[in-house]
């Protein structure tokens, strides 16, 4: 035995499996699909029959929903979406989210995730815990990249509640693309860390409130994956620093 052999961790082998598509997105596969068929079957247009084929395979990719494994442990705060990290900033939490049993009104840091069209669009919870509020705005439609796409877009706020008191907001966000924010959950369901809560079609945004004293142990310019990337640990003031490359 060599002394890279750790006996009292055996594990079973875990094998890649195919992401599921997920229910919400299945119809819209069968209409790209139908459409591929109406041109190569009945015009016979062989051309559009396969850009239609190309965009099937897209909205089934789109709408992809594989499985995740989510880190368990004391004040972690996981990612609650798939995408590039563009934004990390003090701000004042979304007023629908403040109150006697929400977010203090205090300045927190919010960091900000961008879902391409190519990103998996199902949100899931940073934390395990009650959903408190579920608050829908209708808005605009901005490029969700901007920081005014916050207080200007369509959106979707959350606030969960852990059993330690730990309150986490977090928004779904409209984008230049997406038109349709899909909830799951509503005030008063409980949640696990990394359950999906939710989706947004097409292009889209999510921000994370971490409460104060926290800071984010994620970079700009880095991808995160829902349900499973430490966004943040309750508590732990000490940022995070790198360098792209």
């Amino acid at each position: 035995m060599t002394s890279l052999e750790k006996p009292d961790l055996v594990t079973t082998n875990v094998r890649y499996r195919m992401p599921s598509v997920h229910p919400e997105g299945r119809k819209f596969v069968v209409i790209a699909a139908a459409i591929t068929l109406f041109f190569w079957v009945v015009i016979e247009w062989e051309i559009a029959g396969w850009i239609f084929a190309g965009l099937t395979l897209w909205v089934a990719a789109f709408f992809r929903d594989p499985i995740r494994t989510t880190p368990k442990g004391e004040g972690l705060i996981v990612a609650p979406a798939d995408g590039m990290v563009t934004m990390i900033a003090m701000v004042p939490p979304p007023p629908e989210l403040v109150g006697e049993d929400g977010l203090p009104p205090g300045p927190c840091m919010r960091v900000s995730i961008f879902m391409s069209v190519f990103d998996v669009h199902i949100n899931r919870a940073p934390i395990a815990g009650e959903i408190k509020r579920v608050v829908y705005i209708a808005g605009k439609f901005l490029n969700a990249d901007l920081d005014k796409a916050s207080d200007e877009n369509e959106r979707n706020h959350f606030l969960v509640e852990g059993r330690d008191g730990l309150r986490i907001g977090f928004t779904q966000i409209a984008g230049l693309v997406a038109r349709r924010i899909v909830p799951w959950v509503k005030a008063g369901d409980y949640v696990a860390a990394g359950q999906r809560v939710g989706l947004i079609r097409f292009g889209s945004r999510v921000d994370v409130y971490l409460p104060a004293g926290t800071s984010s142990q994620v970079l700009l310019g880095q991808r995160t994956i829902a349900g499973e990337t430490i966004v943040a640990r309750a508590g732990v003031s000490e940022a995070l620093e790198g360098v792209a490359q």
